[in-house]
């Protein structure tokens, strides 16, 4: 067999991307991640169970931040010049977001030149970089005068010998159940792409939009599964179980009933254990607001006014689409048809990770803690779904081959 290919993940979080190129056949090289929690579900589940990186002896395998990498190893990196197939992963993206406040200082948005910088140093054949729509807009006191920060990551990474192309893709489109626009951009080392005929900039969309449906069939997945196909086995109706946290209950498997079910639990038994899917302590009052809000079929707007409430984001999540894109806050959207917010095993389901990749650290926190710690669910909302991961991977192996 030929030696798999290699990639290095860079703000690699809980590991969606990592997940869903191990599936398509390459091979970690490290991680890098800032957070303790979302480093600890990689580490579980693709450094323990399925030993999936090589871990270079230089680095500790445990959180970095990637400028202390780049300070205290720029060496042992440039080292790697030729070695790496891939840099995969894109840099935090909440200054861009718009879902929050799009914040231009935001001292997350220097993490770009750190990328840059890493780029500069391993020089991969190919660059797969991920960031939210808002990326791709210019902000109106930009120092660059109002160019999109995507415009300057191209500019940057061509100077650096690169073909680029970005354009932003909804994975609802790749088999997801969730309506997540991002913007993708694939760059290919100009000496690898001067020794390849047959390859130019627009390859890899090309190839994943061609590739999308035998990939799904092949899987037995439909390509626009709904949140009912995603999520209807793990109904709180269908029995509960003592939570590991104490005073909280979680649920059990019911009969999976779609494909999307099916191929995302593998052998998990009915009334068995699911990991993450513990349910919300709501109060008798929120649990009412609910219940009117499904009873009467109220839209998000509606049960906004009607309760006065001043919170915007609130959705009222609807049974046969995907759902909209989920952000790091569960307390966002109200299941479709029982009375309370998601689990973390469902907003998981929704990200497409199997059921067998377990999270680790806190399910939810707040107020300050909020900058340092990432729980589950933040962990699961700034995920790449594996799904499309994978997608991702098999062609940017065909890229490479």
């Amino acid at each position: 067999m030929s030696n798999p290919k290699t990639y290095i993940d860079l703000f690699s979080g809980c590991g969606g991307l990592s997940l869903g190129l191990h599936n398509a056949g390459w091979k970690g090289a490290f991680a890098i991640e800032k957070s303790v929690d979302a480093f600890k579900t990689l580490e579980h589940n693709l450094i323990k169970k399925k030993k999936h990186f090589e871990w270079p002896n230089w680095l500790e395998q445990k959180n970095h931040d990637i400028n202390e990498v780049l300070e205290n190893n720029s060496e042992d990196l440039i080292n790697l010049r030729d070695k790496i197939d891939l840099v995969a992963g894109g840099p935090p993206c909440q200054g861009f977001s718009m879902a929050g406040r799009r914040i231009e200082n935001d001292s997350r948005n220097d993490l770009i030149n750190s990328y840059i910088k890493f780029i500069k140093y391993v020089r991969p054949k190919l660059i797969f970089f991920e960031n939210v729509k808002g990326f791709t807009l210019g902000f109106k006191n930009n120092e660059k005068k109002g160019k999109a920060y995507s415009k300057y990551v191209v500019e940057e990474l061509e100077s650096l010998g690169y073909s680029v192309k970005g354009q932003l893709i909804d994975f609802s489109k790749f088999g997801v159940p969730q309506k997540r626009t991002r913007f993708i951009l694939v760059g290919i080392q100009n000496d690898f792409l001067n020794q390849s005929p047959n390859l130019n900039k627009d390859s890899f969309f090309k190839g994943i939009e061609n590739n999308k449906e035998s990939f799904l069939i092949s899987k037995n997945l439909s390509i626009n599964p709904s949140l009912e196909n995603a999520i209807s086995d793990l109904l709180q109706a269908n029995g509960e179980i003592e939570s590991e946290t104490p005073n909280f209950k979680e649920g059990v498997y019911g009969e999976p009933v779609s494909k999307y079910q099916k191929y995302i639990r593998k052998y998990k038994r009915k009334n068995s254990r699911v990991d993450s899917h513990r349910f919300a302590n709501h109060t008798e009052t929120i649990k009412n607001r609910f219940k009117i809000a499904l009873d009467e079929k109220l839209t998000s707007a509606t049960y906004r006014e009607r309760f006065q409430l001043k919170k915007s984001s609130t959705k009222i999540l609807d049974v046969s689409k995907p759902t909209p894109t989920i952000t790091t806050l569960p307390d966002d959207y109200i299941h479709y048809c029982e009375p309370r917010i998601m689990t973390v095993r469902e907003y998981a389901r929704i990200q497409s990770f199997p059921d067998t990749y377990e999270f680790k650290g806190k399910y939810t926190t707040g107020g300050k803690r909020r900058t340092q710690e990432v729980p589950r669910y933040s962990q699961i909302g700034n995920a790449i779904p594996p799904l499309f991961g994978e997608q991702a991977g098999l062609i940017l192996k065909q890229l490479i081959s």
